[in-house]
């Protein structure tokens, strides 16, 4: 841990030839899944930082240059000694309204503008509040358990009589 202390975890383990990639500052390994009936391929890869407090510098590295990430990719089966991998489990709960309007995703946020995406809705004054997402991996010798879920809080506007919206746009005022 990134304090000094340790915590034992369960590990899985291999003696089959595993593809692997090593280099100066880290190694890749590639977890291939077993193939579907169609011809589509999936695989994990871990990648693992030489220096024990080398995560954040390999992560900001290959998110700068993709083309590390991209060249660096084990293609050959080669055989690895004392091979083990810890199990792993985890989940995260995520607001991400504020991701999505950061891609431009800006009009199920504004006022209406559900309903101006949504022919349906005619007449209503519908807009995304806010949008979750929660996601859970768990990796073991049996494969890999992912799932997702989203949830989208939706608001009706409703004013009776008159609505007056005032200072919707901050102001300057000059002398």
């Amino acid at each position: 841990m990134a304090n000094g202390s340790s915590i034992k975890v369960p590990f899985m383990t291999n003696m089959k030839d595993q593809f692997i990639s090593v280099f100066h500052d880290f190694k890749v390994l590639r977890l291939s899944y077993r193939q579907g009936e169609d011809k589509r391929h999936f695989s994990m890869y871990i990648f693992l930082p030489n220096a024990k407090d080398g995560l954040t510098d390999l992560v900001e590295n290959m998110a700068s240059k993709f083309e590390l990430l991209e060249h660096n990719l084990p293609v050959i089966q080669k055989k690895v000694r004392n091979f083990k991998i810890p199990r792993f489990k985890f989940s995260i709960w995520l607001e991400t309204s504020d991701m999505l309007k950061e891609l431009g995703v800006i009009l199920p946020f504004s006022l209406g503008g559900l309903t101006k995406m949504m022919d349906f809705l005619a007449g209503q004054n519908l807009f995304v509040s806010n949008i979750f997402q929660k996601y859970f991996i768990e990796v073991n010798e049996k494969g890999t358990k992912v799932a997702s879920a989203s949830a989208a809080v939706v608001t009706l506007c409703m004013c009776m009589g008159d609505c007056l919206l005032k200072n919707l746009y901050p102001t300057i005022e000059t002398n």
